[in-house]
Formats: C-alpha cells, sequence, structure tokens
C-alpha cells in the first residue's frame, strides 16, 4: 500500500510519529502511549535505521574516533567509531578485536579513506593493527587520546596514594584519608576555594604528592606546537619520572615513551576521543532508559538510531 512500507503494520504517518516520540523518551513510554507491544516499537526502530543508513551517502570523513562501550559487565564490550566532526555514530561492532574495527573500512570508499586525516583512540593494540592494516600512511594519522594518557597517569597516581596510604595508616598517620578524588580531579575544575584547601597535600613530601606533580607535568606536553620541542619536553619528563622511585609512575612513564610517536601526532590534528565520550553518555542514557537490552542486535540500533544522525522519517 502507498500508505504504509513492506512488514509493516502501520502507516508512514504513524511510523513518522513513533520515530519521533522515540528520539524523546524510552521504548517502554513511547509503546505505553501508543498501546502498542516492545516488538512493535523495536520493529519501527529497525525499519527506521534500516531507511536511515540505506540514505546515508559517502560523505567526507577527516576526522574519526574509534572508542569502546560495555554491553554488560565483565568485559563485554562494543566497538564505535564516531564521525568527530558531526558528533554521530558511523559504525557499530560487536567486540573489542581487530576483526570488530575490521568490518567499519569495507563501508567506506577509497575516497572516504583516502580523506581520512586523523583517528583518535586508545592504545589498544588490537584497533592500532586494524588501522594500520586499513588506512594509507596510518603512523601519521593515529592519534592515542589525551584523555586516555591522562587516565593513565591518574592511575598510577592513585595506585601510589593507594600504597603510600597502607603504610602511613599502619603508622596512625591518616594524611590521606579522603583525598583520593582531590588527587584525581582535574586542576582546571577546582575552585579558588579547592585550590587552597589542596595547597598543603600538593606541597607536602608526600609520594603521592610527587606523583601528581609528575602527572600534572606530563600533561603540559600537550601546550607545545612543534614536535622536536615537545620531544626534548618529554625527554627531560622521562628521566624525572624514572628516577622519581614510584614504580606507578615509572611503568606508565615507559608506556608513554613506547608510544610516544602517536601521542605527540595531536600536535599536528589537535584531535581527542571528548566528541565519542559526549556520545558514549548518550549511549548511556539511552541503554539507562531502555533499562538495558536483551541482545547486542538490539543495542546497535538503537544506537543507530538515536547517536547515528540518520534520516529515518519514511517518505
Amino acid at each position: 500500500m502507498p500508505w504504509a512500507e513492506q512488514r509493516s503494520h502501520f502507516t508512514l504517518l504513524f511510523e513518522r510519529l513513533a520515530i519521533d516520540w522515540l528520539g524523546a523518551a524510552s521504548q517502554k513510554a513511547v509503546g505505553k502511549h501508543l498501546k502498542l507491544s516492545w516488538d512493535e516499537i523495536h520493529g519501527i526502530m529497525d525499519r527506521a535505521v534500516e531507511r536511515g543508513l540505506a540514505r546515508r551517502e559517502a560523505e567526507p570523513l577527516k576526522y574519526i574516533g574509534v572508542d569502546e562501550k560495555a554491553f554488560r559487565k565483565g568485559h563485554n564490550y562494543m566497538t564505535i567509531v564516531n564521525d568527530l566532526e558531526h558528533a554521530r555514530v558511523l559504525y557499530v561492532a560487536e567486540d573489542r578485536k581487530e576483526t570488530s574495527l575490521d568490518g567499519f573500512w569495507p563501508t567506506l570508499t577509497e575516497k572516504q579513506k583516502e580523506g581520512i586525516a586523523g583517528v583518535a583512540m586508545d592504545m589498544w593494540d588490537p584497533y592500532v593493527n586494524s588501522v594500520s592494516n586499513n588506512l594509507p600512511d596510518a603512523d601519521q594519522k593515529i592519534v592515542f587520546d589525551k584523555y586516555h594518557v591522562a587516565s593513565h597517569l591518574g592511575n598510577a597516581v592513585d595506585l601510589v596514594r593507594r600504597q603510600e596510604h597502607k603504610i602511613l595508616n599502619s603508622e596512625g598517620d591518616v594524611s590521606l584519608i579522603g583525598t583520593k578524588y582531590k588527587w584525581l580531579r582535574n586542576p582546571d575544575n577546582f575552585t579558588d576555594d579547592a585550590w587552597d584547601d589542596f595547597k598543603s597535600l600538593r606541597e607536602s613530601k608526600l609520594k603521592t604528592a610527587r606523583a601528581w606533580a609528575l602527572k600534572e607535568s606530563a600533561m603540559s606536553l600537550y601546550d607545545y606546537v612543534y614536535e622536536g620541542a615537545a620531544r626534548n619536553y618529554f625527554s627531560r619528563w622521562y628521566n624525572w619520572a624514572t628516577h622519581s622511585r614510584l614504580q606507578p609512575v615509572i611503568d606508565v612513564a615507559r608506556t608513554i615513551k613506547a608510544r610516544l610517536t602517536n601521542i605527540l601526532t595531536y600536535l599536528k590534528h589537535r584531535i581527542t576521543n571528548a566528541t565519542s565520550e559526549s556520545i558514549n553518555a548518550k549511549i548511556q542514557w539511552v541503554k539507562y532508559t531502555a533499562r538495558g537490552f536483551r541482545n547486542k542486535k538490539n543495542f546497535k540500533t538503537a544506537i543507530y538510531f538515536h547517536c547515528g544522525g540518520l534520516d529515518m522519517v519514511p517518505l
């Protein structure tokens, strides 16, 4: 019939109404108001996403982000590729293996692949291998995400804090009790009062204070413009870090040194996965409002529906 699509029991106008509502509310809520079952609502979403993906054109892509999203607890992940310039999901695959990302590249034209200038990602080797094997000049395009580097450094600071707290606490010293988030918080987010309150800790002789200073100094690497100057700065920082006698910091310093080339590509491209994190927050909202998903196929559909930037309206 001209007013309905195949496999649909609803008119085009009704499906459009449901799609509009689903953009702002959960499947359960929309189903309740439209008197539809969960399966009927999901069928509308499936057709909308299928329609949207079929209409997606081979548009130029300059910067993309590769990220992961937990489906359930227990290292059960999904691989997500995002368009960083337009804040939309381009591709979703099960797991976070090399083959998970390999499936993305055949969805692009050769011209699209050649046009990709940078890929923001974490230091996960399967992703690195997939990009390296499928993207021309990948070694100049892979940018290890600034915030993942900061996360590794933050974890090292927290490990030093926990080790030191255990020793101090056994001696009756409570200096580090309740300070965890002060060390991990971004200084840019401190109020003047909070910064003054933190002053005595950061200027103390605690090992944690040294670890924190090393972390903050490492992030100054991203303020540089020229790679040569950045490498000179890192060399000095690395010498300080590896002579700090703080093993968690030394371990992270060695990791950064091994990955330095694709950390410094940031200076050329100036991209991070901040957009991907924003998309992840939206995906988390979708997951929460749906009270979880029964399988990964339904989860993928929901991600494309809410985050794919697709033209899904029936004509």
